[in-house]
């Protein structure tokens, strides 16, 4: 069956994503996931065939990238990297899945985006402080509370003094443990990125659709240069 109902699709990455935190491997489920697909877009909930609406308004509005570094993580199919590209920058998306980087070469197979497997559990060390923009997208929420610190401290690590990190996310108005995934992240969690140099310099709350009330947020912080 090439379709799924999204009530299956759901519950399917929930089992996926429970399991991978009950074996210590929080990420391994997403190239479970994409694997399964057998390239079926329908089945990968957040792949959207375009950029992130919230991105591309904020790429209306900003300046140019040429001679601009941008990373762009948990790239997913591709589309808001090569948004990127589109703007000028010297774009870098990787993501932990190789099925997904694999997808986007498909897709994309004369891209100046340079796509790479990596793992933002354990990024390389060249990249420490290595892009003018980042861009987080819906990949925090989607591991669990329990390295939410680690991983906020990962995305911080390699925005460059003096750069931006643009994040796009779910929000949460409690500090109690959300059932997830994906576990929307809280203003204590989002608090942590000034703990680490960065100034919230914008903040933009919207919805996920018309027929819901699940928030969502766009925030764009400057590393200051105080990280150790």
């Amino acid at each position: 069956m090439s379709e799924k109902p999204p009530e299956t699709l759901q519950q399917r990455v929930k089992q996926l994503a429970t399991q991978a935190v009950q074996q210590s491997n929080p990420s391994a489920w997403f190239d479970v996931l994409y694997a399964e697909s057998n390239g079926d877009v329908t089945q990968i909930p957040w792949a959207k065939l375009a950029p992130h609406p919230y991105l591309q308004d904020w790429l209306t509005h900003a300046s140019q990238g040429e001679g601009r570094s941008a990373l762009v993580i948990g790239c997913g199919l591709g589309d808001d990297a090569e948004a990127l590209v589109q703007k000028g920058f010297q774009v870098t998306a990787f993501d932990i899945s190789p099925t997904a980087v694999a997808w986007c070469q498909q897709r994309f197979p004369d891209s100046r985006v340079t796509y790479v497997v990596a793992d933002l559990l354990a990024v390389p060390t060249q990249w420490y402080q290595a892009f003018d923009l980042v861009v987080e997208s819906r990949n925090i929420q989607a591991l669990p509370l329990s390295i939410r610190s680690t991983v906020i401290g990962s995305v911080a690590s390699m925005v460059a003094v003096g750069g931006t990190l643009l994040i796009i996310t779910r929000f949460r108005d409690t500090e109690a443990q959300p059932d997830g995934p994906p576990w929307a992240l809280s203003n204590s969690e989002l608090g942590q990125f000034e703990e680490l140099g960065l100034d919230e310099v914008s903040r933009v709350l919207f919805f996920e659709s018309d027929k819901t009330h699940i928030k969502q947020l766009r925030l764009e912080y400057h590393q200051l240069g105080l990280q150790n």
